[in-house]
């Protein structure tokens, strides 16, 4: 897809791979309760075996086309990323997720970031519908979902469990006719 993309104002989204493990396991070192709260992927990347463990799981997924995961640097510091989480090019559907760790927030990096993805899925992949699903307690990403002009298409109450806790899941999606517009 990409080397690098700037997102502006310092930032560049960048493939996330097995050999920047350390980077990334510092990285989520450094926000992991903020970006446990609502994704899995914080306790998946316990230590820095965990964390190679999931590059490798996306470089995998890449090699197949059925994933990619890219992350966020602000002034050559990972703060951040964007995925696919599951692509399904037969089909036309992908599903796209996002994690920041605090000190980055609030800077628009994640909508500018996403968009990102959904234009190439939508345009350079075929994609025909580009999915964000979040935890209903999740308003930060609501609203960046919100801002991308997805449209909610439903609730999948308690839907899974997260650290001991059932969560409603929220189901947003764009379709190739609307992103083009």
């Amino acid at each position: 897809m990409m080397f690098f993309r700037s997102l502006g104002d310092g930032a560049e989204l960048r493939p996330l791979e097995p050999w920047q493990a350390e980077e990334f396991f510092a990285h989520v070192e450094r926000g992991r309760e903020f970006i446990g709260q609502h994704i899995g992927f914080a306790d998946a990347a316990k230590d820095l075996d965990g964390a190679r463990a999931l590059l490798q799981r996306y470089a995998d997924k890449a090699a197949t086309d059925t994933g990619r995961i890219y992350g966020i640097w602000l002034d050559d510091k990972l703060v951040g990323g964007v995925l696919f989480r599951e692509m399904d090019v037969k089909q036309g559907r992908a599903e796209v997720g996002c994690w920041l760790e605090p000190a980055a927030t609030g800077k628009g990096l994640i909508t500018r970031a996403a968009r990102i993805l959904i234009d190439w899925a939508i345009r350079e992949r075929g994609m025909h519908r580009v999915e964000w699903l979040v935890s209903a307690a999740n308003a930060p990403s609501i609203a960046v979902a919100r801002r991308l002009g997805l449209t909610k298409d439903g609730v999948l109450r308690s839907y899974h469990e997260h650290r001991g806790v059932r969560q409603d899941l929220e189901v947003w999606s764009v379709l190739a006719p609307e992103w083009e517009s």
